[in-house]
């Protein structure tokens, strides 16, 4: 193994003991080192970078910078080791990817997309979708901490769940009645069709193992069609249920007649796993009825003072 492909294996194995997931970095880097090394060179330069950086000339410039962060990161690790390697600019390959605006659901095209999940078969598998997604739609968890879930992490008695694998720090969530129960239920029919999971992951596949994401999104973009939901633009995603959430959440403390709705934010925040108020602000634009509840608690221009 050369010096390069040793310093690839503890840069991410580093990483990864102080917390971060990095996947698919040891592919990237071992692309990156061998287009260093098919130049004749063991020294990990701008410009190399910069070059592999932009190799996929198809892709877009967001791809690139992603690429280009990723080699940036090691050629920091490896600078400690080697001085002489270069470290790219923040600067360079700047793109600000332009983010979709949010859909938001409405509760009975919600009902529609779990509804469809009775096309599905066999059995289990319809089961593990339609509990996964009223789970997002109830909680508003990321689809990746979703499937993260283990059982244990699933406490049906005390209504809670624990998520571990997140962004941001473990959290614990309470949970409606309903939502245990509806949990409760999907875990006895799992136990019933699939009796000996090979891996403790509390929602599970036809073949007995973990649901991925890749998956999931395949058959999340089936049932949005079955659901009628295509011709809506922009198409809703499967992470619009989060934002959807997020918009219903504070809709419902309006309503409620929460007299400083602003100071449940900082709860919000910490519900959905955000670092930055930024991020939950973000999940909040483009909805009106949220915009028109909070106009009519303005006072009236030209009121007495």
């Amino acid at each position: 193994m050369s010096d390069l492909r040793q310093a690839v294996s503890e840069y991410v194995q580093l990483r990864r003991a102080l917390g971060y997931q990095l996947r698919g970095y040891e592919r990237y880097l071992a692309d990156l080192v061998c287009d260093v090394e098919c130049s004749g060179t063991s020294t990990l330069t701008i410009e190399a970078m910069v070059a592999w950086a932009c190799k996929p000339t198809d892709a877009p410039p967001f791809r690139w910078k992603t690429r280009l962060s990723i080699a940036r990161g090691f050629a920091r690790y490896l600078q400690t080791i080697d001085p002489v390697t270069q470290v790219p600019p923040l600067g360079l390959l700047a793109f600000r990817r332009s983010r979709p605006a949010p859909y938001l659901y409405s509760p009975a095209e919600i009902r529609a997309l779990l509804d469809a999940t009775d096309t599905l078969r066999p059995p289990l598998r319809a089961a593990t979708y339609r509990t996964l997604l009223g789970l997002l739609a109830v909680t508003g968890m990321r689809v990746g901490e979703a499937l993260a879930l283990d059982d244990v992490d699933v406490d049906l008695p005390g209504r809670t769940l624990t998520i571990r694998h997140a962004k941001g720090d473990s959290r614990r969530l309470p949970l409606h009645p309903t939502t245990t129960e509806a949990l409760g239920a999907y875990a006895r029919v799992r136990r019933q069709l699939c009796p000996a999971p090979a891996q403790p992951s509390f929602f599970v596949s036809t073949l007995d193992t973990r649901v991925i994401y890749q998956c999931v999104f395949e058959t999340f973009t089936k049932l949005r069609t079955i659901a009628g939901l295509d011709e809506h633009r922009p198409r809703p995603r499967m992470h619009d249920l989060r934002h959807s959430f997020a918009v219903g959440t504070l809709v419902d403390c309006h309503r409620a007649g929460v007299e400083d709705v602003a100071a449940r934010l900082p709860l919000l925040q910490t519900w959905l796993g955000h670092r930055h108020p930024a991020s939950t602000y973000y999940h909040l634009q483009a909805a009106p009825e949220l915009l028109a509840l909070a106009a009519h608690r303005l006072p009236e221009i030209g009121g007495a003072s």
